[in-house]
């Protein structure tokens, strides 16, 4: 059970996504946005994709709760999943590219790893949301278009649902863990940590 306290706590998210700041404001949770400042390549070798996302939103969260041990902080990872392989965010266009080649014409996973920390509270709260995504084939030109667009930076998979033209025909699961924060489970993970939008 979490301590839960009379008096709301102070939430800050540790991320500088503009969709994830989004998500939380539109919930209408009140909130400070300190990033933190991980090395997302710096982790064990070998990790499974739900592995990683979690490894490293656990990572970001123990950052900014060392900074501000009396808040609640809200972390997340997102990674896409091609079979066993996770693709995070890509380092350049180029790298851009080529994500988007080896994910054209795929059914994929989007996996999203949250975790809710604040020490004071002895509070610690963690979820993993899997959602299945389809994206249809694309052109060489069309993928040339798209990076040369901007829109994949700081996207995990190099791409992003809500963009313009996301090439994603199907989806299952939840439509903000493929933002990049699952409301509902984030939800659920803060009222236990005592914070209600």
């Amino acid at each position: 059970m979490s301590d839960r306290h009379t008096s709301p706590a102070r939430l800050i998210l540790a991320s500088a996504s503009p969709r994830r700041q989004e998500l939380l404001r539109e919930a209408g949770y009140a909130f400070e946005v300190h990033p933190a400042d991980v090395d997302e390549s710096d982790h064990p070798p070998g990790l499974e994709p739900a592995a990683l996302a979690t490894y490293l939103a656990d990572r970001k969260a123990e950052a900014v709760a060392a900074r501000f041990p009396d808040a609640v902080v809200l972390a997340a990872d997102t990674v896409v999943a091609l079979g066993p392989s996770a693709l995070g965010k890509p380092d350049n266009a180029k790298h851009a590219r080529a994500m988007l080649a080896s994910l054209a014409g795929t059914n994929h996973s989007v996996v999203t790893a949250v975790t809710v920390l604040g020490r004071a509270r002895g509070v610690r709260e963690q979820a993993v949301v899997t959602s299945s995504v389809y994206m249809r084939p694309l052109t060489p030109a069309e993928i040339d278009a798209y990076v040369a667009s901007g829109q994949w930076q700081g996207k995990a998979g190099g791409y992003g649902i809500q963009d313009h033209d996301p090439f994603v025909t199907r989806i299952t699961g939840s439509l903000t863990n493929i933002v990049g924060l699952p409301m509902e489970e984030t939800g659920r993970l803060l009222g236990d940590a005592g914070l209600v939008s």
